[in-house]
């Protein structure tokens, strides 16, 4: 199942501005002091030349105003942060073990990792998910689709010990699981550099609340 790569989308239409209350007033409260303004100014007209220019000076200073009120609220509208999008929920509990190293993959390909690869099966040695991270080091990849009855034990975590680094020549060694760690397998991967990623780690990594392994403390074995 592939892990959708969150970037902008451009199909869609623009979206259209908003109604603006704000906006509104102050477009009502311009021709209202521009229909004053025409009336004091032609009243002063009529009674005395003189007070023409002092009105005129009045009503150009208040439009004056106005105007740039009504520009900066545009200029909040259109530097305003747009909507986030929902995050993508993935139900890797449906998964068979295949169908979850694949979306581990996806994962790593997403977040930047190349010559990802699917290695797990018969004679994989420990590791499912071969990859290069970003910046540069070596991930080896070992996922358990379990039950939440069912949790990674330290015997599971030892036999990934014994080859993620020896053989596999992890820089970074990872278990991601559908499930949970017990106590002693917590305990043996902290030992070993081995990074644990447990059901709510592994939403926080694909809705990227979470960082991805390869970014986490004391995951390498150097």
């Amino acid at each position: 199942m592939a892990i959708p790569v969150r970037r902008p989308r451009t199909d869609r239409p623009a979206r259209r501005a908003g109604f603006s209350l704000r906006e509104t007033t102050l477009g009502f409260g311009l021709v209202a002091i521009f229909l004053c303004g025409t009336g004091v100014m032609a009243r002063a007209a009529v009674g005395d030349s003189a007070d023409v220019p002092a009105a005129a000076l009045a009503v150009a200073g208040t439009l004056t105003v106005a105007l740039a009120l009504v520009r900066a609220a545009r200029r909040r509208r259109a530097t305003a942060a747009p909507l986030a999008e929902p995050a993508v929920y993935v139900d890797y509990a449906a998964m068979d073990a295949d169908a979850f190293e694949q979306a581990v993959a996806d994962l790593c390909v997403r977040d930047g990792c190349l010559d990802v690869e699917v290695v797990g099966g018969a004679g994989d040695l420990g590791a499912d998910v071969l990859a290069t991270a970003p910046d540069g080091r070596r991930v080896v990849v070992q996922c358990k689709a379990y039950g939440p009855d069912n949790k990674v034990g330290s015997q599971d975590v030892q036999r990934f010990g014994g080859t993620c680094f020896a053989v596999h020549e992890a820089h970074v060694a990872v278990v991601v699981t559908t499930s949970e760690f017990t106590e002693p397998a917590a305990r043996y991967a902290a030992q070993c550099g081995i990074h644990c990623v447990d059901r709510q780690g592994l939403e926080a990594w694909t809705d990227g609340t979470g960082p991805a392994p390869w970014l986490q403390a004391g995951t390498s074995a150097e």
